[in-house]
């Protein structure tokens, strides 16, 4: 049973900084692209970054020079460090792994429940 679980979420000033760390546990075989997506209220889940198994990254234009995802691989943990924070940047962060739990599986996408991120003074 494959299980990924965020934390890190919490209540933050403007400007402030978080880091949201997503941990993959159980049958887990490999690994290839991590993300981080989120979901305001009222809105669609919207991609914040990805990384892949070689560590290639990839942000949305709201995330660019304010937010660095990474992962470790020996840990199955991905992380996004989130710094300069704004109001907007208010909703709940979701990970997700596109991983093979055997050998004899395909990939496919895991989520994780999501940790809620508030950016208010």
């Amino acid at each position: 049973q494959v299980q990924l679980v965020e934390s890190g979420g919490g209540l933050v000033q403007p400007g402030g900084s978080l880091r949201l760390s997503c941990a993959a546990s159980g049958s887990i075989f490999s690994i290839n692209t991590m993300g981080w997506y989120r979901q305001a209220l009222g809105k669609e889940r919207e991609l914040v970054a990805t990384i892949t198994s070689s560590g290639v990254t990839d942000y949305a234009d709201s995330a660019k020079g304010r937010f660095t995802i990474s992962r470790d691989n020996a840990k199955n943990t991905g992380y996004l460090q989130m710094n300069n924070l704004k109001p907007e940047d208010t909703a709940t962060y979701y990970c997700n792994a596109n991983l093979r739990p055997t050998s004899r599986n395909l990939y496919r996408v895991y989520w994780g429940q999501g940790t809620q991120v508030t950016v208010s003074s």
